[in-house]
């Protein structure tokens, strides 16, 4: 952590300082309402119950207080007003403590979770979805742990300590030192206990991701899990990490227990001590009863904020291990730098096409481990590429730095001659549109997965976006039509209609750029047909990269590279290459196609 952690999250408290204000008010009513609550015991002893001394003169002054029942009445009431003004004083305050500490908990989640979305893919591909779940929900709640259970109680209790201290030393200095006395056993035991708190603290959240991470992935993997008849393995895996985060959970509770045992016994034996000294005092007739009263009443009073200023260290620990959490996330490097002066991209000329540039790229996913090396490749504006080769060769890493998934290590990716880098993410991604092997629908109605690229479209263009992407036919036969609601990852659908929507998303975007990761891999030759005709009105005009093994898509490009190793083994068109017998005549002659192609495909090779 390169500041303070608290420092960096304080900042995120200071919008809200009216509220901040608000609450402060709140807790100074509720402590001066809370150093009057003995005193009409005190005064009911002193002036009525004992031996009755001169009248306080205020009170004579109310109606009836003349007489020691009238005063007994007095006071009685007063206790009660006293005590219901602490308690709508307090319920006040927790009403702006939950309103306030809801809003910081999510204003740091917010940042937490647009960092996470400004993340290149390689990072995402190496974490873990339900640990990235509880670091934006569960770890984020560290800001209102910090704010409401820290700094509120340090200045709640300073202040309480203050004004009790203040009034006991009025009473008996003496009485009031021995109270005192308890914060050095105190101390200690906040020296003592802070650090393994802290870093128990930070285990168990560590525990708990990991628990959650696991929940989510196996969840998702439901039919593969059953399907091989792994349901008992995954139970048990399941099992053992919950025993994991119990034990973590219950090694961090123990550290804490021991130090508010620690702080109990101090306050026990200062509580002793008070009643003990001060009964003697009172017996010698130093100090009155009700002085004596008032004392054990502040007692509570004065170790209650001293319990809590030493419990505070367990909630900083128990925030800061959360807190380093979420700051592994904000101080993360790997995010996608945004330039520090963007340029501008000129209008694509002429039609909507651009081209695209791979200035003698490389990038790897780790260091020392590079997957494209020294990629030179120019796609003219309109132009269709396609990139084959054997699985790990690169395809669909080169294809991702087009819309800056990621950067690369070295050379440059340009648009219409302009450095990737020196464009803002969103101006580069509003120009690409991705259509991936499996579509990735979202559970929300058809039509606003077809315009979640384009939230403002009017229904008629959704519409025409579905016509021309082969879908209007099957949506109007739903039961709701484009109202109806897509199930968890389109499972509602099948394969070829979740494909015909993401086409129609894509068509609906009208971004000059189409990237086809592998479209119509996992389609049937009918269902293949169909999609196919709506991907070729989806790239007419545009420039296209098509990731493919399948002939059909592959016969359609203007110009065909071929990855080895992340480098380019050869390019150019389909026969030529079958010509040349390099490794796509390889490729080629491996390729098994797909039923109903054979004809098409014997029809090439007489080509």
């Amino acid at each position: 952590m390169k500041r303070r952690w608290w420092c960096r999250l304080l900042g995120y408290a200071l919008p809200y300082w009216r509220g901040l204000v608000v609450l402060l008010a709140l807790v100074l009513v509720g402590i001066g309402l809370q150093a009057l609550r003995p005193w009409p015991v005190k005064l009911a002893v002193d002036r009525v119950l004992d031996e009755p001394e001169a009248g306080v003169v205020w009170l004579e002054r109310l109606p009836g207080a003349e007489t020691p029942g009238g005063l007994l009445a007095w006071l009685a009431v007063g206790l009660v007003v006293v005590a219901g003004g602490v308690r709508l004083a307090h319920l006040f305050q927790v009403w702006f403590q939950t309103w306030l500490g809801a809003q910081l908990t999510y204003a740091l989640g917010s940042d937490v979770f647009g960092r996470l979305l400004a993340s290149s893919r390689a990072w995402h591909g190496r974490q873990r979805v339900g640990d990235l779940v509880r670091r934006v929900n569960a770890d984020c709640t560290c800001m209102r742990d910090l704010v409401m259970g820290v700094a509120l109680p340090i200045v709640q209790s300073v202040l309480t300590l203050v004004v009790v201290f203040v009034v006991m030393w009025q009473l008996d200095w003496l009485l009031a030192l021995v109270a005192a006395a308890v914060a050095l056993p105190m101390g200690l035991a906040i020296r003592l206990f802070a650090g393994p708190m802290t870093e128990r603290s930070y285990e168990q959240a560590e525990r708990s991701g990991e628990l959650m991470a696991m929940a989510e992935q196996t969840l998702g993997v439901v039919p593969v899990v059953q399907a091989f008849r792994r349901e008992t393995h995954e139970h048990n895996r399941f099992r053992q990490a919950g025993e994991r985060t119990v034990r973590a959970t219950l090694r961090a509770l123990a550290s804490q227990l021991h130090f508010r045992l620690g702080v109990s016994s101090a306050t026990a034996v200062g509580t002793a001590a008070i009643l003990l000294i001060g009964g003697h005092r009172a017996l010698a007739g130093r100090i009155s009863v009700g002085d004596l009263y008032v004392f054990l009443a502040y007692l509570a009073a004065l170790y209650g904020p001293l319990e809590t200023l030493a419990y505070l260290s367990s909630g900083f620990a128990s925030a800061k291990g959360k807190a380093r959490r979420v700051i592994e996330v904000l101080d993360r490097e790997d995010a996608l730098a945004e330039p520090a002066t963007p340029h501008a991209l000129p209008a694509p000329q002429p039609g909507p096409a651009r081209a695209i540039a791979f200035d003698h790229v490389s990038f790897g996913y780790a260091p020392g481990q590079p997957v494209l090396e020294r990629i030179a490749l120019t796609v003219e504006p309109g132009q269709r590429v396609a990139l084959v080769g054997a699985t790990g060769a690169g395809k669909s890493t080169l294809a991702s730095l087009v819309p800056r998934f990621a950067d690369p290590t070295q050379g440059a990716v340009r648009m219409d001659g302009v450095d990737l880098r020196d464009l803002p993410r969103q101006v580069v991604r509003s120009q690409v549109a991705w259509l991936p092997q499996e579509p990735t629908l979202l559970p929300m109605s058809i039509a606003d997965n077809i315009a979640f690229g384009q939230p403002d479209a009017a229904r008629e263009a959704v519409v025409a976006a579905a016509e021309a992407a082969g879908a209007h036919a099957f949506i109007t036969r739903l039961p709701a039509g484009y109202d109806t609601h897509v199930g968890e990852r389109g499972a509602t659908l099948s394969g070829g209609e979740a494909q015909r929507l993401a086409i129609a998303r894509a068509l609906l975007k009208d971004a000059p750029i189409i990237i086809l990761d592998e479209p119509t891999a996992a389609l049937d030759a009918a269902t293949e047909t169909a999609v196919m005709a709506a991907i070729e009105r989806l790239t007419h005009g545009r420039t296209t990269l098509i990731i493919a093994h399948r002939l059909s898509t592959i016969r359609r490009a203007d110009r065909i590279v071929v990855l080895e190793h992340g480098r380019i083994a050869e390019s150019g068109t389909h026969a030529q290459l079958l010509q040349h017998a390099g490794p796509y005549a390889r490729l080629h002659a491996h390729h098994d196609p797909p039923p109903g192609h054979a004809a098409a495909e014997e029809a090439h090779r007489r080509e």
